[in-house]
């Protein structure tokens, strides 16, 4: 599909629900190959696995605090590579941004701090990067081979449980398990699971628009596995899922 009309390849690494793990290294090396600029949203993947914008051959990366880097809601960040964020004009900006240096001309800061603007949450920014610490100091590579034992694991577990679907897709799943409970609906389910004491989250064909259409998927259960997460609580978890299957 690569012609002279493409400027931009922007995907998404790890969907939402469906535990996709999609090729972005390999996207960028096309990319690179034709000169065209990737933009590569992390959200799902930054915390659960190593994240090298040098091997991803990403020139732009997006992610978010609060989900698998467990940081505070309403924090995230953006990678763009420097040469090329020297020659973008935020959509919005304020004179934190660019600075007002004459009656009629402001410039724009010549570091990533032009994304920025002066009013921001500091106490907010100081809980991302205890999480991001927190993240380094057990190690990516350890998280995202924990992450896949226990998701694996979890897998294994409801498709063999009558009434259950796992609706997840790929080679090598993340760390993120979407299924359904015949005869129950996800919200119905969420709310029994979370009474006894097991957080998931529900995913609504509306978040996965495309994908929910072209697989007729209903809103679906989302279970997170993570590091702090055992083997045991795992298996618990099967147990509870088996039981309201019988219901």
């Amino acid at each position: 599909m690569i012609d002279e009309r493409v400027k931009l390849i922007a995907i998404t690494w790890v969907p939402t629900n469906g535990g996709l793990r999609n090729p972005a290294a390999a996207v960028g090396a096309i990319a690179r190959r034709h000169g065209i600029v990737f933009l590569l949203d992390a959200c799902q993947a930054v915390g659960q696995m190593p994240t090298r914008v040098d091997e991803l051959g990403c020139d732009i990366l997006t992610a978010t605090g609060r989900k698998f880097p467990r940081g505070p809601r309403g924090t995230g960040f953006l990678y763009i590579r420097r040469d090329l964020m020297l020659t973008m004009e935020p959509l919005m900006i304020d004179h934190f941004a660019a600075p007002w240096v004459a009656p009629d001309r402001y410039e724009l800061r010549a570091d990533a701090r032009r994304f920025e603007t002066w009013e921001n949450n500091y106490a907010a920014r100081l809980g991302l990067g205890r999480a991001i610490d927190y993240a380094l100091q057990l190690g990516l590579d350890d998280i995202e081979a924990h992450c896949s034992i226990l998701s694996a694991r979890l897998r294994e577990g409801l498709r063999v449980l009558p009434g259950i679907v796992v609706h997840d897709l790929g080679r090598s799943p993340v760390s993120i398990v979407s299924f359904s409970i015949e005869k129950r609906d996800a919200t119905s389910a969420k709310a029994e699971l979370s009474q006894l004491g097991y957080n998931v989250s529900v995913s609504a064909p509306s978040s996965t628009l495309l994908d929910a259409t072209a697989r007729h998927l209903p809103a679906v259960v989302r279970a997170s596995p993570h590091y702090y997460n055992t083997e045991d609580e795992i298996d618990s978890f099967v147990r509870a899922v088996a039981a309201l299957c019988r219901k």
